[in-house]
């Protein structure tokens, strides 16, 4: 498909993703990672570089690694190194960042998406094992800066793709996609605004066939909203550069949330620059395949697989399945009540529907929703049988989200919504109308069903909206014949 162009140009973009890893305690020291302590209160002598330290590796960080290039398709490197990252830093203790570069431990694979019904992949350069640094307080003192080491030697996956991103859209998605996956699969908690799922764009344009132009990386963004703001004014900022006559320097800027611009914080550094060399403290990461089988027997259904499966075994649009598996919790959800009420599309419209824009609307998760899959499924079951219109189901949903009710039987029988199925009361209502109506009669007889409809209507007004409006369809269509 042909590249969306914006003024003439092409965009191109790039993510670097840090991902931090859910484990208790650091890369390579036993300090806790928990969120929130008082500063430098879980920084121990590792962290801090002291003389005489050394590294560990935690395992469950390469368990985390192996998950991702298991969910991803990656190629999981047998032996891997880990190297020094040399900058200074004021919350870098050691003066080097512990990464790696020239051997990482996941290679390749791909992140599939959608954006609208069209399917996109994004190729992954790698992912690689490294420790996070500390981090620079700047708004708690009148004229010094603190260091707080509680994040210092944190694990984080670095997640870097190929320049295969085309548009703002694309990389939104994508960015989705990819925080979905790593929470799905539980290495990471996903949460943007404690800085646990960093993104970083690489942002270039250029004319349609001409080289990849220089790329401005705009760093941490820290929400799928500032994102995108942030890449749609960074994409306009290079474009008027260049038809003002002005070139493009290679930086990496920041993007500021009460302007909605983004600005150069520093030269953009390459690999030259950080004097990469393999880490003497660190011997090669060596992960035998019994290990990577024994972490893929663990791992759960992955969100791909699970909705090709809803396809298949409930006959769901492909769109209803993607957006489903947005989130295991909902996954779950919508497979117990189709279970349930053995009516699948209808718990997909709902869960899609009124669950999803209600959770929207209290923004809460899947964890706080206030009607059981149970309850769901007998509401459903109720609309199927035709005790209840759709209409009258709504407000059966109402009473049950506000706690007014908890029992779906009990809340028909109070408010009074069971449809009429009575063919006797129903065809008396009818004939009632078809006399009181006789313009409306001969207007459909003529061939206009806009009559048909307001028969229907008086119909359902006399019923006070209690009869099955199937019914009084088959009904009318009979006696008018």
């Amino acid at each position: 498909m042909t590249a969306k162009l914006i003024n003439g140009y092409e965009v191109v973009i790039g993510f670097e993703t840090h991902a931090q890893l859910a484990t208790h305690s650091k890369i390579f020291s036993r300090a806790s990672t928990a969120f929130g302590a008082e500063p430098n209160t879980q920084a121990c002598a590792v962290d801090m570089a002291l003389p005489g330290t050394l590294p560990v590796m935690n395992k469950k960080a390469v368990e985390c690694a192996i998950k991702l290039g298991l969910a991803l398709g990656s190629h999981i490197a047998p032996r891997s190194i880990f190297a020094r990252k040399n900058y200074f830093y004021p919350d870098l203790p050691k003066g080097y960042q512990i990464s790696q570069f020239e051997i990482p431990v996941v290679q390749g694979g791909e992140v599939h998406f959608y954006v609208g019904d069209e399917l996109k992949t994004v190729r992954l350069v790698r992912a690689h094992l490294e420790e996070d640094a500390g981090k620079s307080v700047h708004d708690q003192f009148p004229t010094e800066s603190g260091i707080d080491l509680n994040r210092a030697g944190t694990p984080l996956l670095e997640i870097v793709t190929e320049p295969d991103i085309r548009s703002t859209e694309e990389a939104v998605a994508y960015a989705k996609e990819l925080h979905k996956i790593v929470t799905w699969i539980g290495i990471c908690d996903g949460n943007m605004q404690e800085g646990s799922f960093r993104c970083d764009a690489n942002v270039s344009v250029r004319k349609p066939g001409q080289p990849l132009g220089t790329r401005r990386e705009i760093k941490n963004l820290n929400s799928f909203r500032n994102m995108q703001i942030a890449i749609d004014y960074e994409i306009r900022w290079q474009i008027e550069q260049i038809e003002d006559g002005y070139e493009i320097q290679q930086a990496t800027v920041l993007f500021n949330p009460d302007t909605g611009e983004t600005r150069a914080m520093r030269t953009k550094e390459d690999a030259a620059d950080y004097r990469y060399f393999p880490d003497p403290d660190l011997p090669p990461l060596v992960i035998a395949d019994s290990w990577v089988q024994d972490v893929k027997a663990a791992m759960p259904e992955l969100p791909r697989h699970m909705a090709a499966r809803f396809v298949e075994q409930y006959s769901l649009p492909e769109y209803d399945a993607t957006t489903l598996t947005q989130s295991q919790e909902m996954a779950a959800y919508f497979e117990r009540t189709a279970q349930a009420c053995g009516q699948p599309k209808l718990a997909s419209n709902w869960v899609m529907g009124e669950i999803s824009r209600r959770l929207n609307n209290e923004e809460i998760g899947m964890d706080a929703v206030k009607v059981s899959s149970d309850q769901l499924a007998a509401l459903i079951q109720r609309i199927v049988d035709g005790t209840i219109s759709n209409n009258a189901a709504k407000q059966v949903f109402e009473a049950l989200w506000t706690g007014e009710g908890s029992d779906v039987d009990a809340v028909i029988e109070a408010k009074g919504l069971k449809q009429m199925n009575d063919t006797g009361a129903l065809e008396k209502i009818i004939d009632e109308v078809i006399a009181a109506n006789p313009g409306n009669v001969e207007q459909y007889k003529a061939g206009k069903d806009k009559a048909f409809n307001a028969l229907v209507g008086q119909v359902m007004k006399a019923s006070k909206g209690k009869a099955n409006p199937a019914q009084v369809n088959a009904l009318l269509k009979a006696k008018l014949g």
